[in-house]
């Protein structure tokens, strides 16, 4: 893998270390009219609007059986300790969150959640990335790493991340199911360096599908805590260089395979990221022409959408993220690209709730985009 992690991390949302790839963190919101969420033509056909704001570096978004919208909220960090990571200089502090939205508004559900981010800015964050709901209720949730374990098993107060945990909200407290950090230590399944990223959780009828995009492999976890590899992601070639895969969502498809997007890690090759599937016959592709997958679902007609976190790449200094609809016949469909560093979405009847902004304290946001085709 890359012999630089922090372009490696970078490259698995943490997003964290924009500036690494040629984006200067110091830039990283100028880029809001990119994400003025009203109808344009240009943009795709499709409306969007928004229905969450002041989030904090939100991520990935679910439906509950209330039929309200969640998002992972990533915090922004805290005060100490304080340690070397890929955006420069990172503290840890508990400032994670779920919200809750509905017609009544929003409203965090719980809080306290591990969180790493920017110092000063709480940009770029790590901590609460995915979140999925139970087959009883219960809400599970990938807590986000994205560091090296040489690095994060130094710093104790890093020990609840790179995990899945089940929260209850009502009382608002929160327990880990598996230690995937762990699982990482002592196995290793691709055998290059030790990092962790869980970035995606997705609910199955025995257990939990975890994308983890730092190890670059798809983990399956029973809710005994159990985890196994379902695959692996081996570096490809690209223009003769070795390129982390970077796994950041994994959804079983309605044909019951496994189907997986990509990020793509350095050197970011724009058209370069491809959804896979993946069954008992092994891994193959499925969907490309795609750069920087950060999510994916399938809506009941069987069309696979896929959400692009940067649509020109990690290098071109451009945040505008897009939403794109692939029919059965591998057909693109843009829905829009009026988002800016996207981090997540969830289909719910004729919408899209996607988390905008995702790298950003206090800006983020989630919108609702009118996908009815």
């Amino acid at each position: 893998m890359l012999k630089l992690p922090a372009l490696r991390s970078l490259a698995v949302v943490g997003v964290v270390g924009l500036a690494l790839a040629g984006i200067p963190a110091a830039n990283a919101h100028d880029n809001d009219d990119n994400g003025d969420n009203g109808d344009n033509d240009d943009n795709g056909a499709a409306t969007v609007e928004v229905v969450a704001t002041g989030l904090d570096n939100p991520r990935g978004v679910a439906v509950g059986p209330d039929g309200a919208v969640y998002v992972a909220e990533a915090g922004v960090g805290g005060t100490k300790p304080c340690f070397t990571s890929p955006e420069g200089t990172s503290c840890y502090g508990t400032s994670g969150a779920i919200t809750r939205i509905d017609d009544a508004g929003q409203v965090r559900v719980l809080e306290g959640l591990p969180s790493h981010g920017q110092k000063d800015t709480g940009d770029f964050a790590l901590g609460p990335v995915d979140l999925s709901f139970g087959r009883h209720g219960g809400m599970y949730i990938a807590l986000g790493l994205g560091l090296d374990l040489d690095i994060s098993k130094g710093i104790p107060a890093l020990d609840d991340m790179g995990a899945l945990v089940k929260a209850r909200l009502g009382k608002g407290t929160w327990r880990q199911v598996a230690d995937l950090a762990a699982f990482e230590d002592k196995f290793n399944p691709t055998g290059d360096e030790e990092n962790v990223n869980p970035n995606s959780v997705f609910t199955t009828r025995t257990g939990f599908i975890v994308a983890d995009a730092g190890a670059n492999d798809v983990l399956k976890v029973k809710r005994n805590g159990h985890v196994d590899v379902l695959a692996t992601f081996p570096n490809r070639m690209v223009g003769g260089q070795s390129m982390d895969e970077v796994p950041t969502s994994a959804v079983v498809g309605p044909d019951g395979a496994l189907y997986v997007g990509q990020l793509t890690g350095f050197p970011f090759p724009v058209g370069g990221a491809r959804v896979y599937r993946v069954d008992h016959d092994g891994v193959e592709v499925f969907a490309t022409g795609f750069t920087n997958i950060i999510d994916i679902a399938f809506d009941e007609d069987e069309n696979l959408y896929v959400l692009e976190m940067f649509k020109n790449g990690f290098t071109s200094g451009d945040l505008t993220g897009a939403l794109t609809r692939v029919d059965e016949d591998g057909d693109h469909e843009l829905v829009t690209d009026a988002l800016v560093a996207p981090g997540g979405f969830a289909l719910h009847e004729d919408h899209a709730y996607v988390s905008n902004h995702a790298i950003h304290a206090d800006e983020g946001q989630v919108v609702r985009v009118e996908i009815d085709d």
